[in-house]
């Protein structure tokens, strides 16, 4: 399938090193916003709606996660970007890991934060067919419920409904789709040949994708270095932002030394 022109910003000086931020399932590029200020200090932040999200397109047809990652090196392309730092969230993560597998010249270093190799690949396809039947607005609330803990949640509300607007946004399809990417995942095999320097976070309160999973990632990775941030759902940047900015920062920030 053909890499699609995904909606972007950037963020931060035009000669700097980049950094793209790829959204969770059901989110949008606004996802990051807590992010970006710290990032744009000293980095091109660009950040992405993935395919079938916010205002990227849609196209017909059965998805793979390389059609993601297609669309990365695209974007990289229309930027004039050589190398980039790649961080992602859930499906964002997804597409950081097998991107730097693939195109490990286009990878610096990579951020892989409440994530997977590997699914349990019945919910994701039960999910695909609700999205295409009944619409993700009809599960928008069960889903944010699952990205933020209760107490964090209760005491943002104005935080929940935007998330909760992202995902009953999302193109039904499109989000369909991508679930179906995340059911046919297993980077298992990959994570040995992951040679950018990775940084593996984990929400230690993860309904979504529980701690045992990105601590599957990091023990595969060679040389990775392993975060977990509590209280945290699978939204941690958004719930545990100072940490997980710092971290993140620091992460990226050691490629110039």
């Amino acid at each position: 399938m053909t890499a699609v022109e995904v909606a972007y910003t950037e963020d931060g000086p035009a000669d700097a090193p980049v950094v793209v931020l790829s959204n969770s399932l059901g989110a949008t590029r606004g996802m990051w916003d807590p992010q970006v200020p710290a990032l744009a200090e000293r980095f091109r932040v660009v950040t992405y709606d993935t395919r079938g999200h916010g205002d990227s397109p849609s196209p017909a047809g059965r998805w793979t996660l390389d059609d993601l990652v297609d669309d990365v090196v695209a974007l990289l392309d229309r930027l004039g970007a050589a190398r980039a730092h790649v961080a992602g969230i859930s499906l964002g993560g997804m597409t950081a890991m097998r991107m730097a597998v693939r195109e490990p010249a286009r990878v610096d270093r990579i951020a892989v934060m409440c994530s997977s190799a590997k699914t349990e690949p019945q919910g994701f396809r039960d999910r695909a067919a609700l999205a295409r039947t009944g619409g993700t607005a009809g599960f928008a609330p069960t889903v944010v419920s699952r990205w933020l803990t209760p107490a964090f949640a209760a005491s943002h509300p104005d935080l929940v409904a935007r998330l909760e607007a992202m995902v009953a946004g999302s193109d039904d399809e499109g989000y369909a789709a991508c679930c179906e990417v995340v059911a046919d995942l297993d980077l298992r095999s990959d994570l040995g040949r992951i040679a950018a320097p990775t940084l593996v976070v984990s929400g230690a309160d993860d309904p979504s994708l529980p701690p045992e999973h990105q601590q599957a990632i990091a023990a595969g990775i060679p040389g990775s270095v392993f975060l977990s941030v509590s209280p945290a759902a699978h939204l941690a940047n958004l719930e545990r932002t100072l940490e997980v900015t710092g971290a993140l920062l620091a992460h990226v920030d050691g490629a110039g030394r």
